[in-house]
């Protein structure tokens, strides 16, 4: 809830960044090493796919998801 509050600090909307979350390849690696040893890890998958799915809509959740885990992990945050 920290990491949350600091990143609404500068504004409720961040409006400063956009939605996007750049992926290191490590989730596509993960991913398709699962589907190699059929083992089920569907909630990388899912996070894998939001971060392609944020490279084409700019959305308020993607915003949010962005600015945490700029907070968490010092990911790059992709500016307006």
């Amino acid at each position: 809830m920290d990491l949350t509050e600091k990143s609404f600090a500068e504004g409720p909307k961040l409006d400063g960044i956009k939605g996007v979350m750049n992926s290191s390849g490590e989730g596509k690696w993960t991913v398709e090493t699962e589907l190699e040893l059929q083992a089920a890890a569907p909630v990388i998958a899912m996070s894998l796919f939001m971060r392609y799915r944020s490279q084409e809509d700019d959305t308020f959740h993607g915003k949010v998801v962005s600015a945490l885990r700029n907070q968490f992990g010092g990911h790059e945050v992709v500016k307006k």
